[in-house]
């Protein structure tokens, strides 16, 4: 099976290679197409999401054109753009996205102490990491192993570039301890639903959700400052990294100080959902722990 991904893999991108970029749209939203039209359940699955974060606030309609958007996006930035951004240059990155309120993460990197950015599956999220490596240095990325070994090894090549370090997702603790003392940004997706021994439960879109309190309890334990960021498009040449304001955990009472810190990302991560909403992942069971009925 693992050389049927590899073959599909090459095959996909000699595709992209020979066809003019003009193409590259309709290709994605073919593909868009197909998926929506194979997997019902997933599609259930981001409608159900829609449907508790926006309830009565947007029509049907509109939810749905946020999920076909959903879906195209998926597929231009996770396929088409995910070829293009392989061997690429820190300056080709730089033409590609620009910084709003970077301000935030320059003080916080400036104040000589660690720093975790906590970010989210929107937008163009692999180009994420390869923009703040190329403006800001050194990055640690934290990341889970694919099934498919070769597809993984073609993952990893490319999220590895510019001095990028990806810290596996099991058994994490000590290379992301690590990265932080050495002074290395790190990064951390914390968006997903946890299991219920290793999430607290957070207000989000008025909803009760689990939400990872890992960059909250590393930020409590190497007294690092937490920096919530997101990266989404501007137009069709550009993307935009949107920071917002460092949250240092001691500003908290020492009691309540991991929850109030992981529901400040989970709020930041809403208001950047809030804005584009159809940049966000919305495939996977955000809401499961406490609505799982709403997926069956």
């Amino acid at each position: 099976m693992d050389r049927v991904y590899l073959c599909l893999f090459y095959v996909f991108k000699f595709i992209i290679f020979i066809t003019p970029n003009a193409l590259h749209n309709a290709i994605a939203k073919g593909l868009a197409f197909i998926y929506m039209r194979v997997n019902k359940r997933r599609f259930r699955v981001v409608m159900s999401n829609l449907n508790m974060a926006f309830g009565d606030e947007i029509s049907m309609q509109k939810k749905l054109e946020i999920a076909k958007k959903c879906y195209f996006n998926f597929a231009k930035f996770l396929g088409i753009n995910f070829i293009k951004n392989q061997n690429t240059t820190k300056q080709k990155v730089l033409n590609r996205v620009r910084f709003k309120d970077e301000k935030f993460l320059l003080e916080a990197i400036n104040s000589g102490r660690s720093v975790i950015v906590a970010t989210a599956h929107f937008g163009e999220w692999e180009l994420f990491s390869l923009a703040m490596a190329a403006r800001f240095g050194a990055v640690s990325i934290l990341g889970r192993r694919l099934d498919s070994k070769s597809i993984n090894e073609i993952l990893n090549a490319n999220r590895t570039q510019f001095d990028i370090e990806l810290i596996e997702k099991s058994g994490a603790a000590k290379g992301i301890l690590r990265a932080l003392k050495q002074k290395r940004l790190v990064g951390i997706l914390v968006d997903q639903n946890t299991a219920k021994s290793e999430g607290i439960e957070v207000s989000f879109f008025g909803k009760r959700v689990l939400h990872t309190p890992s960059v909250s309890i590393f930020a409590q334990k190497t007294n690092a400052l937490i920096v919530s960021a997101f990266i989404s498009s501007v137009d069709e040449q550009m993307s935009e990294i949107c920071f917002f304001k460092a949250v240092d955990i001691n500003d908290f009472d020492k009691a309540n100080a991991i929850k109030l810190a992981t529901q400040a990302q989970a709020d930041a991560c809403e208001a950047m959902i809030r804005q584009k909403p159809d940049e966000y992942f919305w495939f996977h069971k955000r809401f499961k722990h406490f609505y799982e009925r709403i997926y069956e």
